[in-house]
C-alpha cells in the first residue's frame, strides 16, 4: 500500500525530469526536520527571505510552511503564535491554549503543511511527473487551497476538488490561484458530503494524468503533522507552562482528515495528554454512527479517515454548528464585541485575538471547554488545541448567519443570549469517553468506507489497529529528509 509512503526513487527518468524542472524554477526544498524546528535550523534562511511577500507563489515561502511564523508571517517567532483563553471568556478554570494556523503563508491555514508533506515524497521518488501529471487535491476547503499553492510553487498543474457549498472566500482565493477555471471542481453538497468528493476523484482518476492526493488516506499527512505540528504544540505548552506551571491534560482537534490529530500522538508521548476528536452534533458519525449536514467548515465527516489512529483516541466530543455560527457573530460583530468588552470585561488585546478563530477553531475551543467540564479541570490544568484558520475566511458566512436571525441583525441583547447559551452553557452532553470497546467500534466503522467503497485490502486496513504501525511510519521522516538532501545537493 503506497498511499504516500514512497521511500526511494522508483523512476529515475521522471526523477531527473522533476529535478530539472524544479532547478529551473529556483526551488530548494526544506526538510521535514527543518519545518519541525525552524528557529534552530532555518534562522539564516528566514533572515534571507524576510522581504518576500508571504502571499505569493515564491519558492521562498516553502521555508515558511511551519508554525513559527510571526504575526506578519515574514519572520520567525521563538514560540509558535498562540492565545491562551481563560475563565473570563470560557467560564472554565482550565487554560485553553490555542495555536494559530493563520500564520502560515499563502492560504493563512495550516493545511498547506499537509499539502507539502503529501506531494514532496511523490516528487522525490519520481512517482509524480511534473511535466505530465496533474495533482488533484480533494478537500473541504483548506487542504485543496494548500495543494494549489504548493503546486504553483513547484510548477505542477493542480486541481482543487471541494463541495460547492463551502465559503465564498475559499472559492475567491482559488479563482486567483488556479491555472484555469476548470481546475476548480465543485462537488454536490456542503461540509458533510465527503463521499461526493471521493466519487469525483474516482472519475478524475480514470485519466492517468490525474494523481489523487487524498488527504484522508495519505499517510504523509499523518506523518508531517506528527513530526511538525506535534513538537510545535509542545513548545507552545512549555512556553505557557514556564510561567503558570500547568498540567497538560488533553489535545483537542476536530476530525477533518485526521492529519492534525496525529499531533496528539506526539503530545500523548511527550506530555501524557488525552486525545479528543471533535465532530458536529448535526452529523454525529463517531458518536452515534449518525449522519446529517452541518456548517463547521473544515471537519468533513460521515466516515473515519484512513489516517485516523482510532485506537489511540480517548474522547469524542460533539459540538453544534448553531454554537459555532453564533459565536462567530459574537466574536466578529460590533454588537458582539461591545458586549464582550462592556459586560464581560474582555480587554482589547484579547478581543482582537478572537479574529484568529475560524469556525472549526471555535468548535475546537468548545470541545476543549466541554472536556474541561467533563473532567472537572481546575486552574492548574491546560487543554491544547489549534485554530486551523481565522475569521477572514468566513465573512460571507458571518453575514449569512446574521441574515438568518429573526431580527435580521445581531444585537447586544442577542450577544448576551449567545454567550450565556453557547459559551457559559456548554455542557458535557455528547461527550463520549472511549474504553477499549469504544475504540474498537470507532476503528471498525472505517471498514465500510475504506475496504468496501475505496478498495483498501483488509490486511492493510487491519494493520492500523496496532500503535507500532503508526510509530513505525515516523521512520520515513529521515528517509524523506535524505531524499530532499540529495535533491538539494545536485
Amino acid at each position: 500500500m503506497s498511499l504516500g509512503l514512497e521511500r526511494e526513487v522508483v523512476d529515475t527518468k521522471v526523477y531527473d525530469s522533476n529535478l530539472e524542472q524544479l532547478q529551473k524554477a529556483g526551488v530548494t526544498l526544506p526538510r521535514i526536520s527543518d519545518l519541525a524546528d525552524p528557529v534552530t535550523r532555518l534562522a539564516d534562511k528566514a533572515a534571507e527571505i524576510v522581504g518576500v511577500d508571504p502571499d505569493i507563489a515564491d519558492p521562498a515561502n516553502l521555508f515558511r510552511v511551519h508554525w513559527h511564523n510571526d504575526a506578519n508571517r515574514t519572520g520567525l517567532s521563538q514560540v509558535p503564535e498562540h492565545i491562551v483563553l481563560g475563565p473570563e471568556l470560557t467560564g472554565v478554570e482550565a487554560k485553553i491554549i490555542v495555536a494559530l494556523g493563520n500564520r502560515f503563508p499563502m492560504i493563512r491555514a495550516h493545511k498547506v503543511l499537509a499539502a507539502y508533506g503529501c506531494l514532496v515524497p511523490r516528487l522525490m521518488s519520481g512517482k509524480f511527473d511534473i511535466r505530465k501529471h496533474r495533482a488533484v487535491w480533494p478537500s473541504t476547503g483548506n487542504y485543496c487551497r494548500g495543494g494549489i499553492a504548493i503546486s504553483r510553487i513547484l510548477g505542477c498543474h493542480g486541481v482543487a476538488v471541494l463541495p460547492e457549498g463551502m465559503s465564498a472566500e475559499r472559492f475567491q482565493w482559488l479563482e486567483d490561484w488556479v491555472l484555469e477555471p476548470s481546475d476548480i471542481v465543485r462537488t454536490t453538497g456542503t461540509e458533510s458530503n465527503v463521499k461526493e468528493i471521493y466519487d469525483a476523484c474516482h472519475a478524475l482518476a480514470k485519466d492517468p494524468q490525474n494523481v489523487i492526493l487524498n488527504q484522508f488516506s495519505e499517510y504523509s499527512n499523518y506523518i508531517i503533522h506528527r513530526a511538525v505540528t506535534g513538537p510545535a504544540l509542545a513548545r507552545v505548552f512549555n512556553a505557557v507552562n514556564a510561567q503558570k506551571k500547568l498540567n497538560a491534560r488533553a489535545f483537542v482537534s476536530a476530525s477533518g482528515s485526521s492529519g492534525t490529530l496525529a499531533a496528539g500522538d506526539h503530545l500523548k508521548n511527550a506530555l501524557g495528554t488525552d486525545i479528543c476528536v471533535v465532530e458536529a452534533t448535526e452529523c454525529p458519525t463517531l458518536l452515534y454512527n449518525g449522519y446529517g449536514e452541518h456548517n463547521i467548515q473544515g471537519i468533513g465527516d460521515k466516515h473515519i479517515p484512513l489516517i485516523h489512529n482510532a485506537m489511540n483516541t480517548d474522547f469524542v466530543i460533539g459540538v453544534s454548528d448553531h454554537a459555532t455560527d453564533s459565536l462567530n457573530l459574537l466574536f466578529n460583530t460590533t454588537a458582539g464585541r461591545n458586549y464582550l468588552t462592556g459586560r464581560i470585561g474582555i480587554n482589547q488585546e484579547a478581543l482582537a485575538s478572537l479574529a484568529n478563530l475560524g469556525l472549526s477553531a471555535i468548535a475546537n475551543i468548545l470541545g476543549a471547554i466541554k472536556y474541561a467540564k467533563y473532567m472537572g479541570l481546575g486552574e492548574d490544568d491546560a487543554v491544547i488545541t489549534v485554530a486551523t484558520d481565522g475569521a477572514e475566511l468566513y465573512g460571507t458566512e458571518l453575514k449569512a448567519a446574521e441574515d438568518r436571525l429573526a431580527e435580521g441583525k445581531f444585537t447586544e441583547l442577542k450577544a448576551a443570549e449567545v454567550y450565556g447559551r453557547f459559551m457559559l452553557g456548554a455542557g458535557i452532553d455528547h461527550t463520549l469517553e472511549l474504553d477499549r470497546f469504544g475504540k474498537e467500534r470507532l476503528f471498525n466503522l472505517g471498514y465500510y468506507t475504506w475496504v468496501e467503497q475505496q478498495g483498501i485490502s483488509l490486511e492493510d486496513f487491519d494493520v492500523r489497529r496496532k500503535q507500532d504501525f503508526w510509530d513505525n511510519l515516523m521512520r520515513l521522516v529521515p528517509v524523506w529528509d535524505g531524499m530532499i538532501d540529495t535533491f538539494n545537493a545536485v
